[in-house]
């Protein structure tokens, strides 16, 4: 299917200070923060508006991270505990904080809100055209959220985990589509596992699974949480990144061990994959997109400040045109400014500045926003 949107982004818009000390301090009221949230939302819907996009977001301004919907939406998960993971980049940044990163599973999910219906009723009010919900899959959490000798009380394997979790995504999908969203994503970064070989060893011998196997479950699970989704005029992609945490990364490698299975076993419309670095490999993997499916390019960095060259930019894109057509492609930036609340180390002036030159590069590419 052509893209419906040529100059895309992922989701995630950096904090302003003022958010973040609000969020941070113990002595902010609800009231107090949720004041400052919907003044910051209206204006970076502003931005987006003034940008030249034509898909809308509120940043996960009202998130602590780009998964914490889950968290603060369904009982279960002890925030006091954490499965620790190793992160690299070209910039100097911290490890998440002990008790800053999400919680561990250690008792049977019980959901006690939706998940982004606050967001939503906000976003229908104020946003100056389609809307953009994201969630997160519910493959990010056994690997992140089930920890040996603690969470086998609530769940005996990350399997019954995973597949506990399944229903909530599930009607939460369901729900977004319902009340009128245009677009929904899917944040998936834990198939990166399956092309990165340190990764691949982690699933196997520290997770106890058959990386083929739990590559295919995870598939399995994705697609049940997108069953009953499909409408007509409604986009539903898939982003798939290899970790963004203060403009660092996890995990490196091309697509092409999962290519092929992904591409045509997901029941998603469009693909928004990382290509900024030579650490998402080659576009060959690309041949692999089903007729009728769109693939939009992250060839922006949203780690580094440095600005991308429109014309650079263009022939990446005309390099990728072999392989799926043009008119199914689209642009933008390789993840979000702000998976995580602190924010990738670059400014907010010089977020807008990617984002326009995504806008202005595919009004050249494809003479549309």
């Amino acid at each position: 299917m052509p893209s419906q949107y040529r100059a895309d982004h992922v989701g995630s818009l950096l904090r302003p200070p003022e958010l973040i000390q609000a969020r941070t301090n113990p002595a902010t009221t609800p009231e107090q923060l949720k004041e400052i949230e919907d003044r910051h939302i209206r204006r970076i819907l502003e931005r987006q508006r003034d940008t030249g996009l034509k898909i809308f977001t509120d940043g996960e301004l009202r998130r602590g991270g780009f998964m914490s919907d889950l968290y603060d939406s369904v009982a279960g998960f002890d925030t006091g505990d954490e499965v620790r993971r190793s992160w690299k980049g070209t910039a100097t940044a911290a490890a998440p904080a002990p008790g800053r990163l999400p919680g561990v599973v250690t008792s049977k999910i019980k959901q006690v809100r939706r998940l982004c219906k606050h967001e939503l009723d906000f976003l229908k009010k104020h946003s100056p055209g389609d809307i953009k919900m994201t969630l997160p899959t519910p493959n990010q959490f056994p690997a992140i959220a089930y920890k040996k000798g603690i969470s086998e009380a609530a769940y005996p394997s990350r399997s019954e985990f995973l597949w506990d979790l399944v229903p909530v995504f599930q009607a939460e999908i369901q729900a977004l589509i319902r009340e009128g969203v245009k677009y929904l994503q899917i944040d998936a970064p834990r198939y990166s596992y399956y092309i990165d070989p340190k990764w691949r060893a982690y699933v196997k011998d520290e997770m106890g699974q058959d990386p083929e196997q739990a590559l295919d479950e995870a598939i399995r699970a994705d697609n049940a949480c997108l069953e009953g989704a499909k409408k007509k005029g409604v986009t539903l992609a898939i982003h798939l990144c290899r970790g963004n945490y203060r403009s660092q990364w996890y995990a490196e490698g091309g697509y092409d061990a999962i290519a092929e299975k992904l591409f045509n076993q997901l029941n998603v419309d469009t693909f928004l994959l990382e290509y900024e670095s030579d650490r998402a490999g080659t576009f060959e993997p690309l041949r692999f997109v089903p007729k009728g499916k769109s693939v939009v390019l992250g060839l922006v960095s949203s780690k580094v400040p440095d600005m991308e060259r429109p014309d650079q930019l263009i022939r990446r894109i005309e390099e990728a045109a072999r392989h799926v057509p043009l008119e199914n492609l689209a642009l933008s930036p390789q993840c979000g400014f702000a998976s995580a609340m602190e924010g990738n180390l670059l400014s907010e002036e010089q977020q807008w500045r990617k984002l326009q030159i995504v806008v202005d590069t595919a009004r050249q590419v494809w003479q549309a926003g």
